[in-house]
């Protein structure tokens, strides 16, 4: 998906913009940026972070890079920050988006007489130069971030920065964070709040939907208010987000603890040990084996040293295989046991039936499954969360198209997203004997939503549901 971290500060802002960045690279895999302003104008760097972690790619930058302002990124696709030179002046831009009306929008921007946009590899078009191109059909800034803003369908939140300060913008339904953290003679603005806390900043304010702010070292200004529509993405507590993360007031680490704990009090399976898939399933066995009164345990380890998730590889048959190869198992926590494993979630199940496989060769007994959300019926249209290009990935999807034949409509969809219904049954028990689960149950989403704790309306639940 991505992140972003920007700094307005009195003294050299490298330091803690290196750092601020840093902190977000559980969110993204391919390309890592920061851009700063100094005495000598811009200075930007970018690497391909896939085989390596941010910090030994950028530390050389670090030392060579000067200036009070800067902003960077991590981003799961393209290239970026984009240094941009229009009728606003220079520029630097960075952006967590999704655009899914690209094309629409490209042809529009040529009949207005915009002459080109530069492909990547695979001939896409870089999502960041798109909302640049955006931002110039407009005669001022805000009105430029404004417009970018409100044509883009998906999402989209960003950070621009020129010599007057850092421009930061959220997405107009609020479906990622920006937060806005103050310390003596600085300010920072970031995707995730616990990136700036250990270089000393404290929170200052939390962007609402739509909201635009200016930041720099003196102040933070709104130069466009908040709106009211807020639909942020509920996968950033169930699995995205760090555990040390909070969006809108609620901890991810606390929300997978209440979670587990409504997961165990609708089970009715007695297992000798509950189990978390690391890292991310962890929290939500920890309030599951609270609640239930069942030993937690951690039957295997995952191996980082070498394999954070910062720089997996980009091919979904390698990703499979190095997550094959990060779990060790502990044998004499697993043979003869009856084990309840919770994961996050079902995306296509290969992993986690390979994880299951490991169990039983291990020596388990049983091994029951507990995902922490709904089952996934729907991609995302609004975050860059997945490489799937089809909704078949899901092997939710793939179940119902072998159930019904291939005639699968909304309204049979509905019925699968109720976890009261024969179909939705019928689902889970399929998936159950194709995954060799001893049983499988999902988390259900009113459950979920409860353990968020904020305004449910303000939740989205499109890839459960695909209510928008």
């Amino acid at each position: 998906m991505g992140g972003f971290f920007g700094v307005a500060s009195k003294q050299d802002c490298v330091f803690d913009l290196f750092f601020g960045i840093d902190y977000h690279s559980h969110l993204g895999t391919r390309r890592g940026g920061m851009t700063v302003y100094g005495e000598n104008g811009f200075n930007r760097a970018i690497h391909n972070i896939e085989n390596a972690p941010f910090r030994t790619k950028f530390d050389k930058d670090m030392q060579e890079m000067k200036g009070c302002l800067g902003i960077g990124c991590i981003s799961d696709y393209e290239p970026q920050p984009l240094l941009v030179r229009s009728h606003h002046g220079t520029y630097a831009l960075t952006t967590v988006s999704k655009i899914n009306n690209i094309e629409e929008l490209s042809e529009k921007l040529f009949e207005n007489g915009h002459s080109h946009f530069l492909e990547m590899s695979g001939g896409d078009i870089n999502a960041t130069e798109m909302i640049a191109a955006l931002i110039n059909q407009k005669e001022n800034l805000i009105d430029g971030i404004r417009y970018a803003l409100e044509s883009v369908e998906g999402s989209v939140s960003l950070l621009l920065m020129n010599q007057a300060g850092i421009y930061a913008a959220r997405d107009v339904h609020g479906r990622t964070p920006v937060v806005v953290g103050k310390k003596e003679d600085a300010y920072c603005v970031s995707f995730e709040n616990f990136a700036y806390k250990n270089l000393g900043y404290s929170d200052y304010k939390e962007l609402g939907p739509g909201e635009i702010v200016v930041i720099t070292e003196q102040n933070c200004i709104t130069l466009v208010s908040p709106g009211s529509d807020m639909k942020i993405c509920t996968f950033l507590w169930v699995y995205y987000g760090y555990p040390s993360s909070s969006y809108e007031g609620m901890n991810v680490e606390n929300m997978r603890y209440a979670c587990g704990r409504r997961m165990a009090q609708r089970d009715n399976v007695r297992p000798d040990i509950v189990a978390g898939v690391p890292d991310s399933g962890t929290a939500h066995a920890v309030g599951y084996a609270n609640e239930s009164g069942v030993p937690f345990s951690r039957p295997f380890i995952k191996y980082t040293p070498t394999w954070p998730r910062s720089f997996m590889p980009t091919m979904q048959s390698q990703r499979n295989l190095i997550a094959k190869m990060k779990l060790l198992a502990l044998d004499d926590l697993i043979r003869g046991k009856s084990l309840l494993l919770i994961d996050d979630s079902i995306v296509r199940g290969t992993q986690l039936r390979e994880t299951t496989e490991l169990l039983y060769q291990s020596g388990a007994k049983e091994v029951h499954i507990r995902p922490a959300c709904p089952p996934l019926l729907y991609s995302c249209k609004y975050l860059n969360f997945s490489r799937s290009t089809s909704e078949m990935d899901l092997i939710t999807r793939r179940v119902i198209g072998r159930l019904e034949n291939g005639q699968v409509t909304e309204e049979i969809l509905k019925e699968y997203a109720n976890p009261e219904s024969e179909r939705y049954e019928q689902m889970v028990e399929e998936i159950r004997k194709e995954l060799n689960f001893t049983s499988l149950r999902f988390n259900r989403i009113d459950d979920m939503l409860d353990a968020v704790g904020i305004d449910k309306c303000k939740l989205c639940t499109y890839c459960w549901n695909g209510k928008e």
